[in-house]
């Protein structure tokens, strides 16, 4: 099976079985833009029990294709006697708006009952927040112990830290920055160029065709994945050995085909676009006076985890928040060879790093 023999999107759509989903429908929303996204709809999970004052929860902000299901994407570390300990704490995670797997976007139906498709507005990380905070109040959580991303989800941390610290006691962002470098966003800019320039992706409104753009949503995640993971990993894991069967592909491209193929069958090829585009507009200094001003402003504990290795986001992001937060910890910096990826496999040291954010 490749991309092309997948569903025209891997988006959760009405009727699909909602697993452990809740959702909460959270009105009308003025985005960053300008524009109103009406009858916004988010979906959620959420692990553990809100206490009586209504203070005991964690929110996990994901990364750019993670989803609501935390131990789903992120093993080991939400549950009983893990890291972010269901028995103690109310654990959600939302997933943003803009995305696939429940909250409104893309391959959501508009109010005129036709997929939103090329007619959904801009977003930004600050959109994304916006919901959450209102996701918050309607479920009457008075606050957040911590909020802790990875990623995108760091980069939501951030805000919430700069713009709601009323709301949340300390946050810890994870392989993230303060703002979208130029790499980052040429990197990006490919990635979009790909999907868009599938000959199935019909400016975005392809939810009522037999195939949609999954081979150029591939393509973006061949080239994303690459930059997840570490030039020397790929080379000691596959080097130039062939896969050994009919297609002559070498063992790489094999893994890489892999990756698309899952992705294809779980996300949506607009969202894809949605958020990539929501991560390059990063800034927290827009607006507030510059990066500096913005981080200087921050009065709750910030926790900053980094990977050794990750040549996404590489350490002197990082290490730019620490010095320039002054309530910023001491960086902390797990060491791995999986690159970007390693939050997601280097779990043990991941929930120590956690832990510790929570202490204070």
């Amino acid at each position: 099976m490749n991309e092309s023999d997948c569903p025209v999107t891997g988006a959760w759509l009405e009727g699909h079985d909602p697993g452990d989903r809740q959702f909460v429908k959270i009105g009308d929303l003025t985005l960053e833009s300008g524009e109103v996204l009406p009858d916004i709809t988010i979906a959620y999970q959420t692990w553990g029990q809100l206490n009586a004052d209504r203070n005991n929860a964690i929110l996990v902000n994901h990364a750019l294709t993670g989803w609501s299901d935390v131990p789903g994407w992120w093993p080991s570390i939400v549950g009983p006697g893990l890291a972010l300990d269901s028995n103690k704490y109310f654990i959600i995670c939302p997933n943003v708006i803009g995305g696939c797997q429940g909250s409104t976007g893309p391959s959501s139906l508009a109010p005129d009952g036709k997929r939103w498709g090329s007619r959904f507005p801009v977003i930004t990380i600050r959109d994304m927040v916006a919901a959450e905070l209102r996701v918050t109040d309607l479920l009457d959580i008075k606050s957040y112990v911590l909020a802790v991303g990875p990623s995108l989800g760091g980069m939501r941390s951030l805000e919430w830290a700069i713009d709601h610290s009323d709301r949340v006691e300390a946050i810890c962002t994870i392989g993230s920055s303060a703002v979208a470098t130029g790499d980052q966003i040429g990197g990006a800019s490919i990635q979009i160029r790909a999907i868009k320039s599938d000959r199935y992706f019909n400016g975005g409104d392809y939810y009522e065709q037999e195939v949609g753009p999954t081979e150029g949503m591939g393509i973006a995640r061949r080239i994303a994945h690459l930059t997840y993971r570490t030039e020397s990993e790929m080379d000691v894991r596959f080097g130039r050995e062939l896969q050994g069967d009919e297609t002559g592909r070498y063992a790489i491209e094999s893994y890489l085909d892999h990756q698309a193929l899952k992705l294809a069958r779980r996300f949506d090829a607009n969202t894809y676009i949605a958020l990539t585009e929501a991560m390059n507009s990063h800034d927290v200094g827009r607006g507030r006076g510059g990066v500096a001003a913005a981080l200087g402003a921050i009065t709750i504990p910030v926790s900053v985890i980094s990977i050794d290795t990750d040549r996404l986001f590489p350490l002197r992001l990082q290490e730019e928040i620490v010095e320039l937060t002054p309530s910023a910890r001491p960086l902390e910096t797990i060491s791995s060879p999986f690159g970007h990826d390693g939050f997601l496999i280097e779990v043990e040291s991941m929930g120590d790093l956690l832990r510790k954010a929570l202490i204070g």
